[in-house]
């Protein structure tokens, strides 16, 4: 996993209100003085005292309820330290769900914006091809230059297939050292798709 260790998102800041506090418990007590004179005094004024009664104990209880959720007030103040984050790519066919775009999409989530050392990509594979396994295997070779472009160049579009099938003035820039860079980028890409999909063509001779 990227990080074994859970780190709060935010953390809790008690707030002193010592004052409204004791003026709480001075109306808690006001109520409660006139609940009890009412009361005793019940039998002395009929019906009307009984309404005013109940009216008032009804207040009295709904008063206390959301004096109870203010009663310990807290402010919240976000940790910068980013969680960790675990990603999962489930695939189960690799006739159905071909082996490259199961590449492309674990080579897309490696490479956001993210720290690295806080990100961690599993691939749940219930068919158990190893046609899948090879090819993530490979993936992972191209990931180690495909990775280090993406962030370098702040490339937004990190699926490989999609990215290297547009112009690169697209999603990147005209510089020399860029365009140098992102034919290498491509020239590798298809070192990859080419070693795939002949292990592909190979599992369906066999």
């Amino acid at each position: 996993m990227a990080n074994p260790i859970a780190l709060p998102l935010y953390d809790k800041i008690p707030r002193k209100n010592t004052l409204q506090r004791l003026f709480d418990i001075l109306i808690f007590f006001l109520l409660l003085s006139l609940l009890i004179y009412r009361f005793l005094f019940l039998k002395n004024h009929g019906l009307t005292w009984l309404l005013a009664f109940l009216c008032e104990s009804w207040f009295t209880f709904t008063w206390a309820l959301v004096i109870s959720t203010k009663w310990n007030p807290v402010d919240y103040k976000t940790v910068p330290e980013l969680p960790s984050v675990d990603m999962f790519v489930t695939t189960a066919d690799p006739v159905l769900e071909p082996p490259i775009i199961t590449v492309n999409t674990v080579l897309s989530l490696l490479a956001i914006d993210y720290p690295t050392h806080k990100l961690a990509c599993y691939v749940s594979d219930d068919g158990c091809s190893p046609i899948t396994y090879y090819s993530l295997v490979e993936a992972s070779k191209f990931a180690k230059i495909w990775v280090p472009f993406c962030k370098k160049y702040n490339i937004h579009v990190r699926a490989p297939f999609r990215y290297f099938s547009s112009n690169p003035q697209t999603f990147g820039g005209s510089s020399s050292d860029f365009q140098q860079e992102w034919k290498r980028m491509k020239d590798e890409y298809e070192r990859l798709s080419h070693k795939i999909e002949d292990a592909v063509q190979k599992s369906v001779a066999k």
